[in-house]
């Protein structure tokens, strides 16, 4: 066969994930999986149910359109209106994707070229090194640092060459926490206007925020003809696996990624689209709710830690807390987290691999909270041993 490697280039190193190998760990220790970010309950019944009446009603059995079904597009508008101001078309605006992260793939594969210069907030969701990889561009990072994680703009602008041609965005981010503020956002998209420059904004995180607030760069101005927007329902109403993700964005923009979207799922989750469609129209209550609930298990998770010994970094959104093992002695993310299974039966994320500068995330660890009460007061009991 050759002494040619099977995997492409570009994407060595990029073997199996960290979710995965964690993941793995934890069901072979039987170990608190506080790693992956995905909850260990179901989101509402009325949802769920509305997907088992589309199954027997036949709705999304065979390949539901394109761009998505109508109803879902018409929601998905809605809830952008309702919650944002923003308006968006649901026939030309809107697109259905298999999650956020197919959103991601198709947006970075559509709109860049290779040798194109993407600049990133680090630590950054790894699927994003990956499709910048795909795409043959170039990812510069603009990395978020402890104990603040904010960006600093000085920076992103000495980033910006010729060369770059997308500003890859995550708010409220993942794993730090952040939630870019309005005058953060305001700094950003001016550059954008200044240097033509696209946006890719990630903000499947929208409704988890405690005490600030989401604001989608989407609005602000010059900014809703460069910005193609990315959220999902997996986050919002945990139904993880259902992968109902979706794009809005200017007609041009969500052409260019549907042409993209439509040679890698074509479709996905038929009769989960019609059931999405109906959570996006919960009321203003369930949103709230669903806030207050994360609030307080974050709270229980952060103290826990603290006492724990960690230095905690609280998170001002998203479902995960970033700490630094340093207190405790440590000082290697990745080494600490393949030990810690088998020393108190927790299995935790190293950030060091959401960095390209191993050593601004070699002493940090992420946890997740979208776990039950009793599983969170369990796993911080078995860290206390540390």
């Amino acid at each position: 066969m050759g002494t040619r490697p099977f995997l492409n280039r570009r994407l060595a190193g990029m073997g199996t994930t960290i979710f995965a190998e964690m993941s793995a760990l934890a069901t072979a220790t039987g170990s608190i999986n506080l790693g992956q970010g995905f909850p260990d309950t179901d989101g509402p019944e009325e949802v769920r149910e509305a997907a088992v009446r589309a199954l027997r009603e036949g709705r999304g059995n065979q390949y539901p359109p394109g761009p998505g079904i109508p109803e879902l597009r018409t929601a998905i508008a809605e809830h952008q209106q309702h919650f944002h101001g923003l308006e968006y078309d649901p026939d030309t605006e809107v697109l259905v994707t298999a999650g956020a992260t197919e959103a991601i793939a198709a947006a970075l594969l559509a709109l860049l070229e290779p040798g194109d210069e993407v600049i990133a907030l680090e630590p950054f969701y790894d699927s994003y090194a990956a499709c910048i990889a795909m795409a043959g561009a170039v990812r510069r990072p603009l990395t978020l640092r402890a104990p603040d994680f904010r960006p600093d703009l000085d920076e992103l602008r000495a980033l910006i060459t010729p060369r770059t041609r997308l500003l890859l965005i995550n708010t409220p981010h993942n794993p730090t926490g952040t939630v870019l503020t309005a005058e953060e956002l305001a700094a950003i998209a001016a550059l954008a206007v200044e240097h033509d420059l696209l946006v890719v904004t990630d903000e499947v995180y929208e409704h988890l925020v405690f005490g600030v607030t989401h604001h989608p760069i989407a609005a602000l101005p010059g900014m809703r003809e460069r910005t193609v927007s990315i959220s999902s329902a997996g986050k919002t109403f945990s139904f993880t696996g259902w992968k109902v993700g979706w794009v809005t964005a200017s007609p041009a923009l969500v052409s260019a990624v549907r042409t993209a979207k439509q040679y890698l799922t074509y479709v996905s989750a038929g009769p989960f689209q019609y059931a999405v469609a109906e959570a996006l129209r919960l009321p203003d209550e369930y949103f709230a709710g669903f806030r207050a609930d994360l609030l307080r298990k974050r709270d229980l998770l952060v103290d826990g830690l603290t006492s724990a010994g960690f230095r905690v970094f609280t998170p001002e959104g998203t479902y995960f807390v970033t700490t630094d093992i340093t207190p405790l002695g440590e000082k290697d993310g990745v080494e600490f987290c393949r030990a810690l299974p088998e020393r108190c039966g927790v299995v935790a994320i190293p950030n060091a691999v959401f960095y390209d500068d191993a050593d601004a995330g070699r002493p940090l660890v992420r946890f997740t909270f979208c776990k039950k009460d009793e599983v969170l007061t369990e796993a911080v009991a078995r860290l206390q041993r540390l």
